[in-house]
């Protein structure tokens, strides 16, 4: 079973020359220490890194950070590898959390782990790693990446990001602001296979992390409440919840601390109209809309409320696996000539794209779906992908 896993990971990865030097992210997780296992087996020299993101509040009721060192270290020891431990908070707080706090403020629902990805996973990780000498680094990530000859004047190659082969899985939304030179030096050996082959490698190995649950959301939150976290570095306003009539339904507490579609949390239970049924009656509320200039939440009943959908979408700061998509960047209305798709959150189905446009000078970007979709999110990210291929995408200003 072993040497299939092998062939399979290794099917899917570039030419490289035995003994090359590939530097790690252990991260204290089964996957991370999979692709190290990987990676040894196809005779690298490889070496672990663990990096240390987060310190303020940094204690194991809430954030892991220890115990994910004591996991990686006892799994380079059974691996037998180096490992060495490096500190990128600094890093972290100034290129990722400054910047979670400011989308915040300004009323939208960020993706912190799209920007870790792109400023510290593959730049402050990858320029550490290329100071010891590593011609490569390697992930845990389920995505892929496929290198091509190029058709321009130029020559040469180029660097395709693929979505993992276990759809439910699949990363690239995350890595959809990789650039080609964060591609070239960088390996998923987890792109081909499945999640529960990674489970069984990682206990016929015995690896001491094997049974480990996989990490959810960020470290500077872990599994501590949510708003709590927020209301130390985000002030906050109390204002009035209002539905579609302009209805006074509740109070909330800043709306920093809801974001669009939101269920959970609303404390306004339900709310009768004149005439109404008990059908409607226990209809779910929903967060509709951010008013930020009157303080003032909208809320809607029903999931399907027109409120929650989006025709459309307009995304700015735009990030290019390659360039842009090639019908829109020479012609701002035209309709894509193959399809496209787009993601805009995570735990979604590709949703069909009917045109995509550029502004003129290429910061801003439209979609037009086939269907409307739901709660689409300022602050979260638009991703757009052609089949298997992610071609980037941008943070959604608005739905």
């Amino acid at each position: 079973m072993l040497e299939a896993v092998i062939e399979e990971a290794a099917a899917q990865m570039p030419a490289m020359p035995s003994n090359t030097t590939v530097v790690v992210g252990l991260s204290g997780g089964v996957d991370s220490a999979v692709a190290a296992w990987l990676l040894k087996a196809m005779g690298h020299q490889v070496i672990g890194l663990f990096m240390k993101n987060w310190e303020d509040d940094d204690d194991d009721a809430y954030c892991s950070s220890r115990q994910d060192w004591l996991d990686a270290a006892a799994v380079a020891d059974l691996l037998g590898i180096d490992l060495e431990a490096v500190n990128f908070a600094a890093e972290y707080k100034e290129r990722v959390f400054a910047e979670f706090l400011r989308e915040y403020q300004a009323g939208r629902t960020p993706n912190p782990d799209v920007l870790c990805n792109a400023e510290i996973k593959f730049k402050a990780f990858l320029d550490h790693a290329m100071r010891l000498g590593a011609a490569w680094i390697a992930t845990g990530h389920y995505a892929r990446i496929r290198t091509e000859a190029s058709s321009d004047a130029a020559g040469g190659r180029f660097y395709q990001l693929l979505k993992g082969l276990d759809r439910g899985k699949d990363q690239s939304y995350f890595l959809h602001r990789l650039s080609q030179d964060q591609l070239a030096r960088s390996l998923f050996p987890l792109g081909a296979l499945k999640k529960a082959q990674v489970r069984l490698v990682a206990h016929a190995l015995g690896l001491p992390n094997a049974a480990k649950k996989d990490s959810t959301g960020i470290c500077f939150i872990g599994e501590r409440p949510f708003r709590a976290f927020l209301q130390r570095y985000v002030p906050s306003e109390s204002g009035p919840i209002r539905e579609p009539s302009g209805r006074l339904v509740g109070r909330h507490q800043g709306l920093a601390f809801y974001t669009l579609g939101q269920r959970k949390g609303l404390g306004i239970g339900g709310v009768r109209e004149p005439g109404a049924t008990s059908q409607a009656l226990h209809q779910p509320w929903f967060v509709a809309r951010k008013d930020m200039a009157n303080n003032t939440l909208w809320v809607v009943q029903g999931h399907d409320h027109p409120w929650l959908m989006s025709e459309q979408l307009k995304a700015g700061q735009l990030s290019w696996v390659r360039q842009a998509p090639e019908a829109a960047a020479k012609a701002p209305t035209a309709i894509a000539p193959t399809p496209l798709s787009a993601k805009t959150r995570y735990r979604q189905a590709d949703a069909p794209i009917a045109a995509l446009s550029l502004s003129a000078s290429a910061s801003e970007l439209l979609v037009r779906f086939e269907e409307a979709q739901w709660a689409v999110t300022p602050g979260q990210s638009a991703v757009i992908y052609q089949g298997e291929a992610c071609l980037g995408g941008g943070v959604i200003e608005a739905g």
